[in-house]
């Protein structure tokens, strides 16, 4: 499937993946009163033109950020608000500074792809035809000439980012790019001004605290009690509307946190660090707490142990997971399953399709007996520019909207709480070997084998750490002792790996399960062939013997 004579490229080995290094709980606070709504408004919006002035003073130093400016910083914002609003302000704003950088160097990538892949189609002839790996030359002079254009402006825009990023200079949107986008667009979007003013300044507010340690119930800011009260420490100016002591106001809603509830429990009431972060739904006006913590990675079982049970492989798909259970030798079981989502419509949607596909999936793994999933290794960051595709926009749309990171990272949390581990394995090869060799062989008149469900197979013996491939080629007869084993399956310890199989039956004849008895027949004189038979030859029958 790969072509004749063409390198493979290195398979890297399976590894079992982290367990999820945070937990995060959300909580709705329900049964708030017009005055908890007032105040929490005034605090989020106070915090929030703190924030805003301070990720502004910390893009301005740019590189030339010390220890002693951060310290500066955070004076200045202590006198307005407090100690510890302060530094909850400062760590989200070098948090967010250190995110645009990681995505400044994400998009020089991208951009550098690009260049390259235009490049290279540029210097072919026209209408030459591409490989696999690598694409042709362009269709025609007039796309050519329209792609020379385009190799302009992607070279000054990587100039433009390159010199950003060799100052130190980041471009930040507190509330989000998208959002501000949409204010100009407020027809398409259905939204008057005063509703998308209102989404715009809820998002930019400021209502996090950091946890720490040693602490009463281990946060000092947002404070959450075992029997669900919540309180928060009102900042410097706003001290006049506390309702409790030491400038606090405490909230008429309780929280219980359903989910992990008891996990909570245990944490505050050991005085644990635990953040908090309040925030509010414009569209369904409804507040909500969020809690959230940190773990230790551990790795939750080695790899050995993972495979004990067998596997079940699962082929990550653009509208379903195609899933098979593998047995420790690698041998389907059963018949493979399809857990279908759909990933159109809002991103709340998507994200409750991908939850309950998982759900599904993990829990059939559970029903199953394996202790691993075994899961491929994708990034499609590369893989969806306009220069490498071309005009295959459907194409690209479709490996877009593959979110493998957030799955992969979803369905490794999810997995942690049913004791269940990932393999990741590496892609290469997945559905081209799959379908070669299993596709085919499992296809039955009820039951018709996608490509899909072969690359699940294919995925989940490499997570085995067996070959993808069913069964070697025989070797020639004269050539047997030099040409390796007969099965792949059969390595060079197995005794009788070359032999003949017997029939599996009653009346099978095995000289080694037949040691120690008596023969009822006696053995022929005639000789082994007939070139060297005589006629003269009789057979010899002894008396049966008396049981």
């Amino acid at each position: 499937m790969t072509g004749p004579g063409k390198p493979l490229r290195r398979i890297d080995a399976p590894f079992v993946s982290l367990g999820p290094s945070g937990v995060t709980v959300r909580d709705r606070l329900k049964g708030l009163t017009s005055e908890d709504e007032r105040v929490l408004r005034l605090v989020g919006g106070h915090l929030g033109a703190l924030a805003s002035r301070d990720l502004k003073a910390r893009c301005a130093d740019g590189l030339d950020h010390l220890a002693t400016t951060w310290a500066a910083r955070k004076r200045d914002l202590t006198g307005v608000s407090s100690s510890r609003w302060a530094g909850s302000i400062t760590k989200a704003t070098h948090d967010q500074w250190a995110l645009s950088r990681r995505g400044q160097a994400s998009h020089l990538d991208s951009l550098d792809t690009g260049i390259r892949t235009v490049s290279h189609r540029l210097s072919l002839p026209i209408g030459e035809k591409g490989t696999k790996r690598t694409p042709g030359g362009y269709r025609s002079r007039h796309e050519w000439f329209v792609k020379t254009r385009r190799l302009h402006v992607l070279e000054e825009r990587r100039a433009a980012v390159a010199a950003d990023r060799e100052s130190g200079i980041v471009r930040v949107v507190r509330g989000g790019r998208k959002l501000l986008g949409t204010r100009h667009n407020l027809a398409a979007a259905q939204l008057t001004e005063q509703e998308w003013r209102e989404r715009w300044e809820t998002a930019r507010w400021f209502l996090s605290a950091d946890g720490e340690s040693g602490k009463r119930f281990g946060n000092e800011t947002i404070r959450v009690t075992p029997d669900g009260e919540v309180s928060i420490k009102l900042p410097a100016p706003l001290t006049g509307l506390a309702n409790a002591r030491s400038g606090r106001y405490v909230l008429a809603a309780k929280v219980t946190f359903p989910h992990r509830g008891q996990e909570w429990a245990d944490r505050i009431e050991g005085n644990r660090a635990v953040a908090y972060r309040i925030h509010l739904d414009v569209s369904r006006g409804r507040w909500y707490l969020d809690a959230s913590w940190t773990r230790p990675v551990v790795r939750t079982m080695p790899l050995s142990a993972a495979r004990a049970a067998g596997m079940v492989g699962v082929d990550t798909n653009a509208d379903h997971f195609a899933c098979w259970q593998l047995d420790v030798h690698g041998n389907p079981v059963g018949d493979p399953h399809r857990f279908p989502y759909d990933l159109s419509g809002t991103a709340t949607h998507r994200d409750a399709q991908i939850r309950h596909a998982i759900t599904q999936l993990l829990h059939w793994a559970k029903r199953c007996g394996v202790r691993a999933i075994g899961l491929e290794s994708l990034d499609f960051t590369a893989e969806t520019t306009r220069e490498k595709h071309g005009r295959r926009k459907r194409f690209r749309q479709l490996v877009s909207g593959i979110p493998t990171g957030k799955l992969r990272a979803r369905l490794v949390s999810m997995a942690a709480e049913l004791d269940l581990v990932i393999v990741a394995v590496d892609p290469a090869y997945t559905s081209q070997w799959g379908a070669q060799h299993w596709q085919k062989p499992l296809a039955t008149p009820t039951r018709t084998t996608t490509r899909h469900d072969a690359a699940s197979i294919a995925i989940g013996r490499r997570a085995l750490g067996h070959p993808i491939r069913r069964r070697t080629a025989p070797p020639h007869d004269d050539r047997s002792d030099r040409r390796g084993h007969r099965t792949a399956q059969a390595g060079p310890g197995v005794w009788g790996r070359k032999e003949t199989r017997h029939p599996a039956t009653d009346r099978a004849h095995d000289a080694r399960s037949r040691t120690g008895t008596t023969r009822t027949r006696a053995t022929s004189r005639a000789s082994n062939t007939v070139r060297d038979a005589r006629s003269d030859q009789t057979w010899v029958q002894d008396s049966l013997l008396i049981t």
